[in-house]
């Protein structure tokens, strides 16, 4: 580093964590002060150091040196004063010396720790950018459909873990995935981003949702065997992935779904709450030793105002601290009324003070809502209602 950027380093414009620096200033007048005026046998000299040890919290390695310096000229100050007879005494130089060096020994922490520090925001940017490219945001609109979603992590430092969600156009619909891969840490990252990236692929090819399921079980269990040890084959049957998959046509109030070992939807409609159990349940996707005996649809009817609410175990698994799991189709029940967005934020709101801290697995939440479309004229467009399938596998919570 040169020394023009290190002189303009110290003439950068002020900052509020500047304000900070009364302290130790204040702290170095105030301790000069008290050891000029106290007895003889009194020496507070020493605790100039405290001046120095604090700047670092707060201000990089040259305002701590500048802090370290102005204790050092205080020491010398209270010398001066203290022993106007002879300039320093043996004591006094003693005191200089310890001072300075525990300083600069300060000023070598601060500047060590700033490196580090710039080196972790630099892994952390990179880390981040990865995790938003491995789970895209989901678009707010698509087609008919209003979304929102929401992904909280159990890992402090992460934005993404084992959940996962995508949503993809057809021609004439949208197709929708979540899913919760089992375990935690870079192994489910990695397993997840498999089958999101197979989801976006297939799910412009195949013809039917159950062909897409079929392509995604066949991704995941072709990468479950290229990266399983095979000093480790029994773990190769205890990984898999719980994944619901939708499909909403734009003009027809009847989707349909598939639902592979995952927490059934909540659909909300005429401000009730209604459970999607499936009536076919099939096992989650990787598991070698369960073969599919055949992928059928579930329908069920998704109108105009109606919302579905999409979520991991992570969201009704979260325990309070007298061990209570998080009541979601409850507490949903009372915000039936609210928007993707609304509802999304009650949600996380309130599961927050449910748990009364960090969740203990990684937690996500999908809201769809079919809007009202408009017309060539900008009237509304009303779906027609089809006296078809009703719900066969909805129930009351």
């Amino acid at each position: 580093m040169s020394w023009r950027r290190r002189l303009a380093d110290l003439r950068q414009p002020w900052q509020p964590s500047h304000a900070w620096l009364a302290i130790p200033l204040g702290l170095i007048v105030a301790i000069a002060v008290v050891d000029v005026l106290a007895p003889g046998d009194i020496h507070l000299g020493p605790l100039l150091i405290v001046a120095p040890a604090i700047t670092p919290w707060f201000a990089g390695p040259w305002l701590t040196g500048l802090v370290g310096a102005l204790a050092v000229a205080a020491q010398a100050i209270i010398a001066v004063l203290r022993d106007r007879d002879q300039l320093f005494s043996t004591n006094h130089q003693v005191q200089i010396a310890a001072l300075a060096s525990l300083s600069l020994v300060i000023v070598v922490f601060c500047h060590q720790r700033q490196r580090r520090i710039r080196q972790l925001d630099q892994v952390r940017s990179v880390a981040e950018a990865t995790q938003r490219v491995v789970l895209r945001p989901l678009p707010h609109r698509m087609g008919p459909l209003r979304i929102a979603s929401a992904y909280r992590a159990a890992d402090d430092e992460a934005l993404i873990g084992g959940d996962l969600y995508a949503a993809t156009r057809t021609e004439n619909g949208t197709r929708l995935l979540i899913g919760d891969v089992r375990g935690k840490g870079m192994n489910a990252i990695s397993d997840a981003s498999v089958i999101m990236g197979a989801f976006r692929e297939a799910a412009y090819r195949s013809a039917s949702l159950a062909e897409l399921v079929a392509t995604l079980e066949d991704s995941i269990r072709r990468h479950l065997t290229e990266h399983a040890p095979h000093s480790e084959a029994d773990e190769l049957y205890e990984q898999f992935v719980t994944a619901l998959l939708l499909e909403i046509p734009d003009e027809d109030p009847v989707a349909g779904m598939i639902n592979c070992g995952h927490p059934p939807p909540l659909l909300l409609h005429d401000h009730q709450v209604s459970t999607l159990h499936p009536r076919h349940a099939e096992p989650p996707l990787g598991i070698f030793d369960l073969p599919r005996t055949g992928l059928a649809l579930d329908p069920f009817t998704f109108e105009e105002d109606d919302s579905l609410l999409l979520y991991t175990d992570g969201l009704i698994e979260a325990r309070s601290s007298d061990g209570s799991f998080y009541p979601l189709a409850q507490r949903v029940a009372q915000w039936a009324d609210s928007g993707p967005e609304a509802l999304l934020h009650r949600i996380r709101t309130d599961l927050a003070a449910h748990v009364g801290g960090q969740l203990n697995d990684d937690a996500a939440a999908v809201v769809i809502q079919r809007s009202p479309r408009l017309d060539a004229g900008g009237q509304l467009k009303k779906i027609a209602h089809i006296t078809g399938p009703q719900t066969p596998a909805s129930e009351q919570p």
